[in-house]
């Protein structure tokens, strides 16, 4: 069959002929029709995911979107190494697949899917958001803060404050249902002032794609000017600013932040499943919205390196794959 493969981390995948994968116990084959380049697929790549094997060769992709021998679409995901998602076929877990939605096309599930549950969890899993309450979204000038904008207004939140440094993305935001945007590009005392004025008038969660400065400030902020003893629950999600920040000890004795984080491992993969169902079975309904860009599989390498903006790549296989 035809793969992408990775030879050794770092390395651009090439397009090439791989062994096809047979079906064995406990294990179901999908002929693969798309398979999304997310942040979690390019680190494992990379081998610096936290869940990363750290193998080589192998197939990258961990989830994507394809037809099982019965004829039943399905959104798959992690499936069995070597064989990643980015090729015609791959071995995934019969509880690894979530039957798709008629309505829902393949590329739009399988780019939605990651980024759309990283919200979805952590708001219903980590946050336990409650219905009026305002939220404060992190970084949502990329495609999952984005998507996390509308998956908070569906799940009930009252009002979603939206930061990011793309003026122009912070401005499109306000269309998907953000009640008020912060340009993270402002003077550090100014921006500081803005976070304090919305903890005041009081926030219920605050989801964190971007780790870094920015959240150091908003945690500053919320030390300073959150009511007391009304708990901030604080998740983090990604780290595109940074890996670490500077955490005063006194910002978690004078407040009652709740500092968390949602991904693999800190939700059971159960619910996990749960959370990509409800959101592929409310894509369509909702109108939830995420530009793709669709790439045959064959152009993978270039494919890979130009990745870039709100767009989420995907590649798909079939006859021009």
């Amino acid at each position: 069959m035809k793969a992408a493969l990775i030879k050794e981390p770092g390395n651009l995948p090439v397009y090439t002929d791989f062994r096809e994968p047979v079906a064995t116990e406990g294990l179901v084959r999908v002929r693969v029709a798309a398979s999304s380049l997310s942040h979690v697929t390019k680190s494992r790549a990379a081998g610096s995911h936290y869940s990363a094997s750290g193998r080589f060769p192998l197939v990258p992709g961990v989830d994507g979107t394809g037809t099982l021998e019965d004829g039943t679409r399905v959104y798959f995901v992690l499936p069995e190494a070597p064989f990643g998602a980015m090729a015609e076929y791959c071995l995934v877990k019969q509880n690894r697949c979530i039957p798709l939605p008629a309505a829902l096309d393949d590329v739009t599930a399988a780019a939605i899917a990651i980024p759309g549950m990283s919200s979805w969890a952590a708001f219903v899993e980590r946050a336990k958001l409650a219905e009026g309450e305002t939220v404060l979204i992190n970084g949502a000038t990329g495609s999952s803060g984005a998507l996390a904008v509308q998956i908070a207004k569906h799940l009930g939140a009252g009002k979603v404050i939206a930061t990011g440094r793309n003026v122009e993305a912070l401005h499109s935001l306000r269309a998907l249902g953000a009640d008020v945007t912060i340009n993270l590009a402002q003077d550090e005392s100014a921006l500081e002032s803005e976070f304090q004025h919305h903890f005041r008038a009081g926030v219920g969660a605050v989801l964190d794609y971007l780790w870094g400065p920015s959240a150091s400030l908003l945690l500053a902020a919320a030390a300073k000017a959150a009511e007391d003893a009304v708990p901030l629950r604080f998740v983090q999600i990604g780290s595109i600013s940074a890996p670490t920040i500077t955490l005063p000890s006194s910002a978690l004795r004078s407040t009652a932040i709740e500092l968390m984080g949602s991904g693999i491992g800190s939700v059971p993969m159960p619910r996990i499943f749960a959370a990509i169902t409800q959101l592929l079975n409310a894509t369509v309904p909702q109108g939830f919205q995420m530009a793709t860009h669709a790439v045959p599989l064959s152009m993978v390498a270039s494919g890979w390196a130009e990745a870039e903006g709100r767009a989420r790549t995907v590649f798909t296989m079939g006859p021009n794959g």
